[in-house]
């Protein structure tokens, strides 16, 4: 079971790849909060493998509400759900049990549980994990967007391919609904046909890709965060990197704010309909820890997919001899694709929590 996270909402997630099931509970919700679990449902398929350029693990992904959801209300108690794994095959791991796939969790697994942890399918470190992670992310998003506030992602970067970044002080305009029905999560269609491209032929070349998600939310208001060590960029960052395969984050300008010269950099404050705004927001909506009142925006980058099915090199932890290993098993060839829905469950996760602390 991974740790707790939050301080208002507590989430937990619990399951294996291979396992029966795996689930979420969250504690702290507020009681009589509707829950549509069609939704729900909507947000879980877009993560959903079967696709030309995804996994051919296709799961139902329909998650069962154990306790805390009542008439579609919350309880106020613990919120259980489960989510049964059906198209399980642990038989395409048997060659990997006592051989770490590079890039994986397998060796430092191995070595912190002794070897009794289960490989199949990566066990708790797989990201069949991430699929719990979208049901509270959905939930949040709902609670959420009765408050005002929104939250939205797309595939920024694939393979080398650029998408249309969001507006960095109007990234909605329309579009957030629009991305969130896509069957392929770019803005820009011709973008997600060239990514789709390069990713089918680093399939067809038995390798992978990595790419980059874009997040924004909006509606929050300005002082929500804390300084220093509860910064609202500290606190998604934990949550983000909670996703298995996650890289690297920027807020804002991001990186190349160090090419940037303070003169361009600073987003000069304006008023907007009697609010305090900013012109610009190379800031990313986060300054000293808080919120400012512009959107929140930030980038995730995913590295490639590692179950690839070129031969690589190993070391079998038995005998503790070199070996070769050839990869089998059902696995993407850019976990970035099916990263965006898990990316904005991460934040509107976190988003709630900050929110309900208020």
């Amino acid at each position: 079971m991974s740790s707790e996270y939050g301080q208002n909402i507590k989430f937990t997630v619990f399951g294996e790849s291979h396992a029966s099931a795996v689930g979420v509970v969250i504690e702290g919700l507020p009681a009589g909060e509707a829950i549509d679990e069609e939704r729900i449902m909507n947000f879980m398929r877009r993560r959903m493998g079967g696709k030309a350029w995804s996994t051919p693990r296709k799961e139902e992904d329909r998650p069962e509400f154990l306790c805390g959801l009542l008439g579609g209300k919350t309880t106020g108690a613990a919120l259980c759900v489960i989510i049964k794994n059906g198209n399980i095959r642990p038989s395409d791991y048997e060659n990997m049990k006592n051989v770490p796939r590079p890039s994986h969790a397998d060796y430092p697994a191995f070595v912190k549980y002794g070897g009794a942890n289960d490989r199949s399918g990566g066990g708790q470190f797989s990201g069949r994990l991430t699929a719990p992670l979208c049901v509270a992310g959905a939930i949040s998003e709902q609670i959420l967007a009765r408050k005002g506030i929104n939250v939205a992602a797309h595939l920024s970067r694939a393979a080398g391919i650029d998408d249309t970044p969001f507006d960095p002080c109007d990234p909605d305009n329309g579009i957030f609904e629009k991305l969130k029905a896509k069957l392929f999560p770019t803005i820009d269609d011709t973008a997600g046909e060239e990514m789709i491209k390069k990713i089918l032929e680093a399939k067809e070349s038995l390798d992978s890709v990595g790419g980059i998600v874009e997040c924004a939310v909006t509606g929050l208001g300005a002082g929500l965060g804390d300084p220093i060590f509860g910064s609202a960029e500290s606190r998604i960052s934990s949550m983000i990197f909670g996703i298995g395969g996650v890289r690297g984050i920027e807020f804002g300008a991001g990186f190349s704010a160090a090419d940037m010269t303070g003169s361009v950099h600073n987003d000069p404050y304006c008023l907007i309909d009697s609010t305090v705004k900013t012109v610009t927001n190379n800031h990313g909506g986060i300054i000293g820890g808080l919120t400012s009142g512009m959107p929140i925006i930030f980038r995730a980058a995913f590295k490639p997919t590692p179950s690839i099915g070129l031969p690589q090199r190993s070391v079998d932890l038995d005998s503790l001899e070199e070996t070769r290993l050839e990869i089998r098993g059902r696995h993407d060839p850019c976990i970035a694709v099916r990263a965006v829905p898990c990316v904005e469950a991460a934040a509107a996760v976190t988003v709630l929590d900050m929110v309900l602390g208020k």
